[in-house]
């Protein structure tokens, strides 16, 4: 008896009587919400504006729409992820969920852009504790030879949420008012906690020590890297927000020296770092995320204001990139358990990268607005090969005491890459209207009325085809790290 009772404990494989695939079908409603609001709402901020800032002339306030939930996104996810490990994945993405539901609601019923600035804050800390519990229970329910399949429906769930956020903010933006793309949650996450609360199991909890240091220097060098960086192009990139910048880079490196040191339990293991796999994948999803947040800027700008495309219109041009890569990646995924992963990841990762390089060939005036379906598609294509592999690939030799932590920091990893983009992608479509159009910051203005005059359509178009490349640039690098994976151990000993 004692020794059945142990196996049970320490066994890292899910019982053979119990198919995790339900409770991964429930976590992905949350998971796609969250997805979802991380688009839907940059259609909405004209209107939001309208509606909520209509005495100023500047979008610096209605920025922070945006910006609040972002920064409440980013620096939680390391102390989040071990909460999983701790307090167990299904409990806190239930509470995770319940606060997004309930900020959602928040969010529809403000009366003022403050208002909506903080229940924005509360649905990213609500997002922040659910998402790295959707990966650890991958982890902890699915064994490494069929984690394959399963993270890609996840990535299925991302390449569909690209399209569902930008077509359905502007369908309800038109229809409905900015306010329904929050009340639009409410259902979705009550039928998610009620599908999670019966379908999700109650995974074995592990006993871990918190480094209330470590979330303390993590949490604040977090969020001085994330503040400097979001906030760096509206303030000109003045000498306080480099210093700001700076000093979060001291105190996480600090904060390494410090998880370094640790005796007891460090919020980050860095031991999981001695896996190579878990590393390279940690800088490749950076470079995701980074190309990812960045890459649609210039395109969406360039199809609305250069060739007069309504928000509506404009996401209609994702329709191949959603379609492609909902289809293609459970079967990826599928493939994943049978196949060295950089066969997928290094394709996957280079189409995306080509289909960035393709617009950037097509971003003219007389250019065909069809033709813009073709990139998309391939670039669904890549993504099939990207996210899902990507992801497995990072978890497949965690220990599932370890699941949560290895989820923070791979999600952290991403979300820092995309503040990165996000920031670099601004700066450098500045310094590309500068060149094509001298004076275009002082007319900046301009640039959000509606379709441009003939006489700077070319000069606006030849700078966002520019810097459009930056994406594509910053993704090479990451086929580069994936070269230098190693094959997976069940891979090895056939």
């Amino acid at each position: 008896m004692t020794e059945q009772r142990t196996r049970d404990v320490t066994a890292p494989a899910p019982t053979p009587e119990r198919n995790p695939w339900p409770a991964l079908w429930a976590l992905v409603i949350g998971f796609f919400m969250i997805l979802v609001d991380t688009t839907i709402v940059s259609v909405a901020n004209p209107a939001i504006k309208a509606a909520l800032d209509p005495s100023t002339n500047n979008l610096d306030n209605v920025v922070w729409v945006t910006s609040a939930y972002l920064l409440a996104y980013a620096v939680p996810l390391l102390i989040t992820g071990r909460l999983g490990d701790r307090f167990g994945p299904k409990r806190i993405y239930l509470i995770g969920l319940a606060i997004f539901t309930l900020a959602s609601l928040g969010c529809g019923l403000s009366g003022s852009l403050e208002m909506l600035i903080v229940f924005r804050a509360i649905q990213g800390l609500g997002a922040a504790l659910m998402t790295p519990q959707t990966m650890a229970v991958i982890t902890r329910t699915f064994p490494p030879q069929r984690r394959g399949a399963a993270m890609g429906l996840w990535g299925a769930t991302s390449g569909v949420a690209m399209l569902v956020g930008p077509l359905a903010g502007g369908l309800l933006v038109d229809g409905l008012g900015w306010e329904w793309i929050f009340f639009v949650n409410l259902p979705v996450g009550v039928i998610g906690f009620v599908l999670a609360w019966m379908l999700v199991p109650n995974l074995e909890t592990h006993p871990h020590r918190f480094d209330l240091v470590g979330v303390v220097l993590s949490a604040v060098g977090l969020f001085l890297i994330v503040f400097g960086l979001q906030e760096g192009e509206h303030f000109d990139w003045a000498a306080w927000v480099w210093t700001m910048i700076a000093g979060g880079v001291v105190v996480m490196a600090l904060f390494i020296w410090q998880q370094a040191k640790t005796r007891s339990e460090p919020l980050v293991p860095l031991g999981l770092f001695r896996d190579r796999n878990f590393s390279v994948s940690n800088f490749t999803i950076a470079t995701v995320g980074f190309t990812v947040t960045s890459m649609s800027l210039p395109l969406m700008f360039f199809v609305q204001l250069a060739r007069g495309l309504t928000p509506t219109e404009s996401a209609l041009l994702l329709v191949p990139m959603a379609v492609a890569a909902g289809v293609l990646s459970p079967l990826t995924g599928r493939l994943l358990d049978r196949v060295d992963a950089r066969v997928l990841l290094a394709p996957g990762l280079l189409l995306v990268a080509g289909s960035l390089f393709w617009y950037s060939s097509l971003m003219h005036a007389d250019t065909p607005i069809w033709m813009f379906l073709l990139p998309s598609f391939l670039m669904g294509v890549g993504n099939s090969g990207m996210w899902g592999p990507l992801a497995t690939t990072a978890t497949r030799n965690l220990e599932p005491r370890q699941a949560g932590a290895g989820a923070g920091i791979y999600n952290t990893t991403r979300t820092i890459g995309s503040v990165l983009g996000s920031a670099a992608i601004a700066a450098f479509m500045q310094s590309r209207l500068e060149a094509n159009l001298p004076g275009a910051s002082n007319a900046g203005g301009d640039f959000g009325a509606g379709q441009l005059p003939a006489f700077v359509v070319d000069g606006f178009s030849n700078a966002m085809a520019q810097t459009i490349l930056l994406p594509a640039i910053v993704l090479l690098i990451g086929v580069v790290a994936v070269l230098f994976m190693q094959r997976p151990p069940h891979l090895v000993k056939r």
